[in-house]
C-alpha cells in the first residue's frame, strides 16, 4: 500500500497487533510494535503486550502529537475513520492513508493459537445449551434467561462483547419474538408452543465464538417442526460445501437453495454466515453478493433461518474453522429438542 507504518487506533486491531487491549495507539513497522498510551494506560500495556516499546502520552490530542513525533516523516496506513484525527495527521505525514484492509485481511486466517481460543469459547457456549435445555420453561421471561446464562458465561471467563447494534449482550426471543433475527431481549414469558431461538455470541481472552439453537416449547405446532426439519437440512448443505477455495456465494447459494425449494425463500432473510474473530462480524461475509473465497483456518458461521412475521422464527448456527473437512467448533446437538 505504498506506506512504511501501520497505525491502529482500534482497540482489536491494537490488540491483533501488539497483545494489549486498552485506550492506546499501536504502531507496526519492519522494526516492530510501539504502543503510545496514556499514563494511566502505560503499566497494564507494558506487562500485557508482546515484544512491543510503550511510549508514555497525555491523553486525547497529546496522543496525536506524540503519534507524530513517534513516525515523523513516514507514510502510514491506518484504521481511523476520525476525520479531524486524519487531517491533524495529514498536515506533518508526507502520506496518510486510512484503510482497514489490512488489518481485516491479516485477521480472516487464524494461527491455532486463536483457534484454541475460539475453541475454548465455543465449548463455554456449548455448556450453555446445556443450561437452557435445564433452565427453559413456561412462565419463565427471555431476561430471566439471558441473567442466568449470563452469570454463568462470565463465571467461566466468557463475557458480552459490547456489539454496537443491540442493547443486550445476548438474543433470546421466544414466539412471535423469534420471528426477528435481531429481536431484543425483553420481559415476555415463554408459553406453550413456542420456539424459543437462544444466540449466544460472546467473547473469551478477546475472541468471539457465535452459535445459535432454537428450541421448541410445549405443544409446538406441526409447521414448526417442518420448518425447523427445513433449516437443519439447509445448514447441513452449508458445512458440506465449506472447503477452502470454494466461494462464500456457494455456501450461501446452497443454504438458500434448500430452504426455496421448500417454499420457504422470501422468509431467509439474511446472509448465511460471516467471518468472526476479534469482531462479531468480520470478513468474509458468506452472502449472495460476496466475491470473498475461502482459505484455511478462516473461522465463520453457517446460519440459515427462517422467519415467519408474528409467528415463530428458527435459526440454527455454528462457528467453524475452514478446512479439508470443516472443524465446527459447537458439539451441542442439532436435533430439535422440545422441553
Amino acid at each position: 500500500m505504498e506506506c512504511d507504518a501501520l497505525v491502529a487506533f482500534e482497540p482489536e486491531n491494537l490488540f491483533y497487533m501488539t497483545g494489549f487491549w486498552g485506550e492506546a495507539i499501536g504502531i507496526l513497522d519492519k522494526s516492530g510494535a510501539t504502543i503510545i498510551a496514556p499514563e494511566l494506560e502505560v503499566g497494564r500495556a507494558k506487562e500485557e503486550s508482546v515484544n512491543c516499546r510503550v511510549v508514555k502520552s497525555e491523553r486525547g490530542k497529546g496522543s496525536i502529537s506524540t503519534l507524530i513525533d513517534t513516525i515523523k516523516g513516514r507514510k502510514i496506513c491506518t484504521d481511523t475513520s476520525n476525520h479531524d484525527v486524519i487531517q491533524s495527521l495529514k498536515k506533518s505525514l508526507p502520506r496518510v492513508r486510512p484503510s482497514t484492509e489490512p488489518f481485516y485481511q491479516a485477521r480472516q486466517v487464524k494461527d491455532q493459537g486463536e483457534i484454541d481460543v475460539l475453541k475454548k469459547c465455543s465449548s463455554i457456549l456449548d455448556e450453555m445449551y446445556e443450561l437452557c435445555v435445564d433452565e427453559i420453561r413456561i412462565g419463565m421471561s427471555e431476561m430471566e434467561l439471558q441473567t442466568i446464562l449470563m452469570a454463568y458465561a462470565m463465571e467461566r471467563g466468557a463475557f458480552a462483547t459490547g456489539y454496537r447494534s443491540t442493547l443486550q449482550p445476548l438474543i433470546i426471543a421466544g414466539g412471535p419474538n423469534s420471528a426477528l433475527p435481531h429481536a431484543q431481549v425483553t420481559e415476555r414469558r415463554f408459553q406453550d408452543g413456542d420456539m424459543v431461538v437462544v444466540d449466544l455470541t460472546l467473547r473469551h481472552k478477546g475472541y468471539v465464538s457465535d452459535a445459535t439453537r432454537t428450541f421448541g416449547l410445549g405443544r409446538i405446532s406441526s409447521e414448526a417442526k417442518k420448518v425447523y426439519d427445513i433449516v437443519k437440512k439447509s445448514q447441513e448443505a452449508g458445512l458440506d460445501r465449506v472447503r477452502p477455495g470454494v466461494s462464500c456465494k456457494a455456501v450461501d447459494d446452497t443454504c438458500r437453495k434448500v430452504i426455496t425449494k421448500k417454499g420457504y425463500g422470501k422468509y431467509f432473510i439474511h446472509s448465511t454466515g460471516h467471518g468472526i474473530g476479534l469482531e462479531v462480524h468480520e470478513l468474509p461475509n458468506l452472502g449472495p453478493s460476496s466475491k470473498a473465497i475461502l482459505s484455511k483456518n478462516m473461522a465463520i458461521t453457517v446460519e440459515p433461518g427462517i422467519y415467519l412475521p408474528k409467528k415463530f422464527g428458527v435459526r440454527i448456527e455454528d462457528s467453524l474453522i475452514v478446512g479439508t473437512r470443516p472443524d465446527v467448533m459447537h458439539k451441542f446437538t442439532k436435533e430439535l429438542i422440545v422441553i
